[in-house]
């Protein structure tokens, strides 16, 4: 007893949630929720006769991602070390899955989706997760760069040449490359990554020719406004159009089957342009404050793992944040990875609302 008193003298633990990181989720997900039925009302009624329909889905979803986000609120998180190597295994597997007849299947140039009944999943949102947790297990007690370097090149060339999806593959790569680094790597191995991350990048623009598109587009993006440039043209006219205030909410002509991937991939265009700088300015402020959040969490776990775990968690959603918004305002090339929270898609949804129960968690137990 005298030495546990010894160990915890001079050490304030927080035993609450940390409802400032709750708070800001929580408006995350109604402006998403506000912005899906907007963005998605004209092409649910054309496809399904009932505007409603996408909604109603991301409601369904929201709410197994709050189950979700509670239990892993409360479950400790430390036990995700045994479950961290399994968990990345059926994550491998589900990512194989999509290239099974009758369950995988196509969309937006790359074979990333995986059918099972009436539900649709990512497997590459859920290896994010799981990956991030495997490196937390692998890098608390010492850096060990094989197996690194293992999974980042078997996950790359499953996501990135296999299923083609370049946007994921790179906010995969960033993310255990920045935990990586965090974790204590020495300065060669990560300069070692760099030629071979460009070299990477330039083999799986080059070997497609939508990938290509997309790079002479973001070049260019009014060169061709009826060919290979529309998507990106279609996005800039309705943030441009938005300007300071926005046209207002409801009011978006460009969601008239202007924009496509509008209820995913493209929906920031949408909230730039009905709500303008000042809507988009709030929302960007509350995805800065859910960064900042997961950052004072993580210098503030005394625990390797935890510490990991949430720098990765954290990394994970900025990095994935910075590329999908920088990809709406033609300062990277259109990637199709989802905005998280706000992006219609219940794989996604989950998984980031997974991370944040976890970061919550971590919070409980950190030093204040």
């Amino acid at each position: 007893m005298r030495r546990i008193g010894a160990h915890l003298q001079g050490k304030k633990l927080s035993r609450k949630i940390d409802f400032q990181l709750l708070a800001c989720v929580g408006c995350l997900l109604v402006f998403g929720l506000i912005m899906v039925y907007d963005a998605a009302v004209v092409q649910a009624f054309k496809d399904y006769g009932d505007k409603y329909y996408y909604i109603k889905n991301q409601l369904v979803w929201m709410v197994l991602g709050l189950i979700t986000l509670f239990t892993f609120t409360f479950f400790n998180y430390k036990y995700l070390r045994i479950f961290a190597l399994p968990a990345f295994l059926v994550s491998i597997v589900l990512l194989l899955a999509v290239f099974i007849p009758g369950l995988g299947y196509s969309a937006g140039g790359a074979h990333r989706w995986l059918s099972l009944g009436p539900v649709n999943i990512q497997p590459a949102e859920i290896i994010k997760l799981t990956s991030i947790i495997l490196f937390a297990s692998l890098f608390d007690k010492k850096v060990r760069s094989f197996p690194f370097f293992s999974v980042v090149f078997l996950v790359s060339f499953i996501i990135g040449v296999l299923q083609r999806d370049l946007g994921s593959t790179i906010v995969f790569f960033l993310t255990s490359v920045a935990i990586y680094y965090y974790a204590g790597a020495p300065a060669r191995y990560i300069l070692s990554l760099l030629p071979i991350g460009i070299v990477g990048f330039l083999v799986f623009v080059l070997s497609a020719e939508y990938r290509k598109n997309r790079v002479l587009a973001f070049l260019d993006p009014f060169a061709d406004p009826q060919g290979y440039t529309y998507h990106i043209t279609q996005v800039l006219i309705a943030v441009g159009t938005g300007g300071f205030a926005g046209v207002g909410i409801g009011q978006s002509r460009q969601k008239f089957e202007y924009i496509p991937e509008v209820t995913t991939d493209s929906i920031f265009a949408i909230v730039g342009e009905e709500l303008g700088f000042i809507g988009s300015a709030f929302l960007i402020s509350l995805f800065v404050f859910l960064i900042y959040k997961g950052f004072k969490i993580a210098q503030h776990c005394d625990e390797p793992f935890g510490r990991l775990l949430a720098f990765g968690l954290t990394c994970w959603l900025g990095i994935q944040t910075i590329v999908n918004l920088g990809a709406m305002v033609a300062l990277f090339p259109l990637t199709g990875v989802p905005l998280p929270f706000i992006s219609y898609g219940g794989s996604a949804l989950l998984a980031n609302l997974m991370a944040v129960g976890i970061l919550l968690n971590i919070s409980k137990s950190s030093k204040e």
